[in-house]
């Protein structure tokens, strides 16, 4: 397990003691580690080391169950910190180490330093000189070793530290817990939020033994939803292991044991702890999985709160691969005739809709339209298809123009192949009229079937259960007062009926409606009536070309006011920051209707119209100016405005959102919570007499027994309501017993909602999942629960875009973040922000020549990697 270094001395002399190596598995105290080799085939062999010459206190011990009267062990002072002192500079590194001395009974004595050679840091004078241990009593100080750890001991006298500090030390002895009253009460306490803990033990892959933080909760906690081989208990106690147990448990071991992990608390079964446990580099569970050394359980995969098909994935993995515990496995295969496996069967009642009901049809469609609408492309024609006729199983099609589009040096064609998302159509040996690049497409799709890209993978196929409710005036009703309160939201344009009229794709509602421009007075286009064709307006067509060249198929933001008895969405829409009804009016292809009068955008129409009407051209060709004379308002260019304000932030979203409150009204929230509490004492709620129901404000108990306003967002059942807390930002999943009605004196209406929800300017939040978690962690870990410097930057979908600044450093927050390679960069056309995009990308460009993080592996972003399958 352990290299030798150095041979014993000549004959003559003392012999020099034998320099080996290992890797500290785990720290038994303040002066016991325990080491192991490297792995070869296996677990590898352990040893455990004890420092000679020193002393640090003892850890608390349990009283054995076989001795009723024995009692718990306490720590001793400092024997905690000590110990704590190791693991958090010795686990999981690399230590060489001499011994000195080894007892009758085995036990070994030495010296330990870190890292490959004696030239390291050595551990015991590192630990006397932070007063975390003493020398022996009796031992003289006759050798160099000694006479330095006098000195150390000494100096950390001198400077107080540790033992040596004024007190007993009684602050460094822990209240550990041993045992929980009522687990289930506990573990639903917690509100399956992350809790700190460091892993103490590991009994098999999937059950260890952790210690809580800060509280020191020594809990059995079993991995929700798996199971790892086990080691069987024999009748004469010895332990028989299950095939692969050992290496599973080495597994979890080498990579938690001793580390600082956060646990989500999930549920009990009989009295055991059932939970998921964290770690910066992974997820365990998934991990065990996905490596064959686990397999799902149904019986506890249901309460695994990060999506139960993760597990099934990993697993199907690893059976795939027939890794480990899953060498002999066969996959079954069901007894059916070759005909009856594939079948086509069709809905009678359901209405066909092929970009969203065909697999990958939407998929596909979403890659081009991001790729190319707007974009400059180089075309070159192929061939032309003649038309054909309809026959009673092919729709006739007119002539088509076959060609190879690039952008950028890159075929689309061949990259809508590579991704899985088409498939390449097969000719006669003696047809020539294919792509130019045929065979480069027959490669690509052969890449996209040997990695299991879109239509070629063996996932579930995607579903997009997209509502369409353009003209369904019942649910238009519904969906009404969810739309107003979003404010602006992201879409889609999918189609253009006329200049004012769009149909649109709302992806975060994922449903589609009508929605019709606000403020204006568009020409009417032509239509068929019962009997009669009616003509279109002037300049309708003009409108509607111009609105099409515009926003179709692009992503805009929309905000909705109202809707008409059609059950159509009136309201207004924004694209790269323009209002498509000014533009309209600016271009003189409408007027500005009366309506556009209680709207802030009137100034603006107002505006545009009075330029349009003086050009006198379009709708306002025959327009004769009146005689009386308007000021037009000189409009300034607009600059940057860096107005900081300083607030607290109180929660961070998944999504690298988050909330703030304001710290000038700080105080008035604090007078208010105080004020509703006493009341609440006063006259507490009658337990499960509020009705929940979603949109209504009301109190709710959080974990820390205080009560707290809210909002009731979804109602799943009496025992599952979720809300959200106004005042902070978060949200959690409560029984209706812990509600209550708000007091009319604490409404919205005395006090607004304090936590506003704000997004970082400039940056782009990874789409990859565990990119995104470092992202977020890192933000959580600088500025929740700090005050910071807010400035409002832009209006986007949601919420406000934002920089933010320590409050100290005036350091930029999302700068730090594009410096560290975690975010990319947003950029942004307006002049006033070029300036600090112009800072932002020179941090991205030096993240990316050091390589952190994101661009570890280069810039992943380059289209031969991305469209082509290729990683780096």
């Amino acid at each position: 397990m352990a290299s030798s270094a150095q041979s014993g001395g000549s004959s003559g002399g003392p012999a020099v003691p034998t320099v080996q190596r290992g890797i500290v598995k785990m720290v038994l105290s303040g002066c016991a580690i325990i080491v192991r080799g490297q792995p070869r085939g296996g677990p590898p062999p352990e040893r455990q080391i004890n420092l000679s010459n020193i002393r640090a206190g003892n850890l608390a011990r349990r009283a054995a169950a076989t001795q009723p009267d024995a009692k718990d062990t306490p720590d001793e002072p400092w024997a905690f910190p000590a110990r704590e002192f190791l693991r958090k500079k010795l686990i999981g590194k690399e230590v060489c180490f001499t011994i000195e001395n080894k007892t009758p009974q085995g036990r070994e004595y030495g010296m330990i330093y870190l890292g490959k050679d004696t030239n390291g840091e050595n551990i015991a004078e590192s630990l006397v000189a932070e007063g975390l241990a003493t020398r022996r009593e009796g031992m003289r100080a006759n050798n160099p070793e000694q006479n330095r750890l006098a000195e150390c001991e000494e100096q950390a006298k001198a400077a107080k530290k540790g033992m040596w500090s004024e007190g007993n030390g009684s602050h460094t002895i822990r209240d550990l817990k041993y045992t929980i009253e009522n687990p289930r009460h506990f573990v639903d306490s917690h509100h399956q939020k992350p809790v700190n803990a460091i892993i103490e033990h590991v009994r098999d892959g999937s059950v260890v033994r952790a210690l809580l933080l800060p509280d020191y909760y020594l809990v059995t906690v079993m991995l929700s939803g798996i199971k790892c081989p086990t080691f069987r208990r024999e009748a004469d106690g010895s332990e028989t292991p299950e095939p692969f147990a050992a290496e599973a448990k080495f597994f979890t071991e080498s990579r938690l044991l001793q580390r600082d992990v956060q646990i989500i608390l999930e549920s009990c079964h009989n009295q055991n702890i059932l939970g998921t446990i964290l770690h910066p580099n992974g997820n365990i569970t998934e991990l065990l999985l996905k490596e064959g050394f686990a397999r799902c359980v149904d019986w506890s995969i249901a309460v695994y709160t990060r999506g139960a098909e993760k597990l099934r994935a990993a697993e199907r993995f690893a059976k795939e691969r027939r890794l480990r515990i899953w060498r002999d496995y066969v996959a079954p295969t069901a007894n059916l005739d070759q005909k009856d496996k594939q079948f086509v069967a069709k809905d009678k009642n359901k209405k066909l809709r092929p970009l969203y009901d065909i697999p990958y049809m939407f998929e596909a469609r979403e890659f081009l339209r991001k790729k190319l609408i707007g974009k400059k492309v180089n075309v070159t024609v192929d061939y032309i298809r003649p038309a054909s006729p309809a026959t009673d199983t092919v729709p006739a099609f007119s002539e088509r123009t076959c060609a190879t589009v690039t952008i950028g040096g890159i075929n689309i064609a061949e990259a809508l192949v590579s991704k899985g998302l088409a498939t390449v159509i097969r000719y006669r040996q003696d047809d020539d009229q294919r792509s130019s690049h045929y065979d480069e497409l027959l490669a690509a799709e052969a890449r996209a079937i040997k990695n299991g890209k879109g239509l070629h993978s063996k996932k579930e196929v995607p579903i997009h259960r997209v509502a369409d409710i353009s003209g369904d005036t019942q649910k238009a009703k519904q969906f009404l007062p969810f739309l107003q309160r979003a404010g602006r939201s992201e879409a889609v344009v999918e189609y253009v009926f006329s200049g004012s009229r769009l149909k649109l794709y709302l992806p975060k509602e994922t449903c589609l409606i009508t929605f019709l421009l606000a403020g204006i007075e568009c020409p009417r286009g032509a239509r068929n009536l019962p009997g009669l064709v009616q003509e279109g307006e002037p300049f309708s067509e003009e409108a509607t070309l111009f609105t099409k060249e515009l926003v179709l198929q692009r992503e805009v933001e929309v905000e909705v006011e109202s809707m008409d008895k059609a059950g159509n969405f009136i309201g207004w829409l924004h694209i790269d920051g323009a209002n498509l009804s000014v533009l309209l009016v600016e271009h003189a292809l409408s007027k500005v209707h009366f309506t556009a009068e209680r709207s802030a955008y009137y100034k603006s129409l107002l505006s545009a119209e009075e330029a349009a009407k003086q050009k006198k051209e379009k709708v306002w060709a025959h327009y004769e100016e009146q005689p009386v004379e308007e000021l037009m308002p000189v409009l300034e260019e607009k600059e940057r405005s860096a107005s900081y304000k300083p607030v607290f932030v109180t929660e961070i979203t998944d999504d690298l959102h988050f909330y703030v409150q304001d710290v000038e009204t700080g105080t008035q929230l604090e007078k208010l919570m105080e004020s509703m509490r006493n009341d609440i004492a006063s006259h507490p709620p009658v337990e499960g007499s509020y009705d929940p129901r979603r949109g209504e404000f009301c109190i709710a108990k959080f974990v820390d027994g205080e009560w707290y306003r809210a909002r009731v967002e979804k109602v799943e059942s009496p025992a599952k309501v979720h809300v959200f807390y106004i005042d902070y930002g978060n949200r959690e999943i409560l029984p209706s017993t812990r509600l209550g009605t708000l007091p009319p004196a604490f409404s919205t209406r005395v006090l607004p909602a304090q936590a506003t929800e704000y997004a970082f300017a400039f940056i782009q939040v990874p789409q990859d999942e565990d990119a995104r978690t470092d992202a977020v962690d890192s933000v959580v870990r600088d500025i929740q629960n700090t005050q910071c410097l807010l400035n409002v930057e832009h209006l986007s979908a949601g919420c406000p875009h934002v920089t933010l600044q320590f409050a100290d450093s005036k350091g930029d927050v999302g700068l730090g973040l594009v410096k560290e390679g975690l975010v990319m960069v947003e950029v942004r056309k307006e002049k006033q922000f070029q300036k600090v995009i112009t800072e932002y990308l020179n941090a991205q460009e030096s993240a990316k020549s050091a390589r952190l993080n994101l661009w570890r592996y280069g810039d992943f972003r380059a289209d031969d990697a991305d469209e082509f399958g290729y990683s780096r």
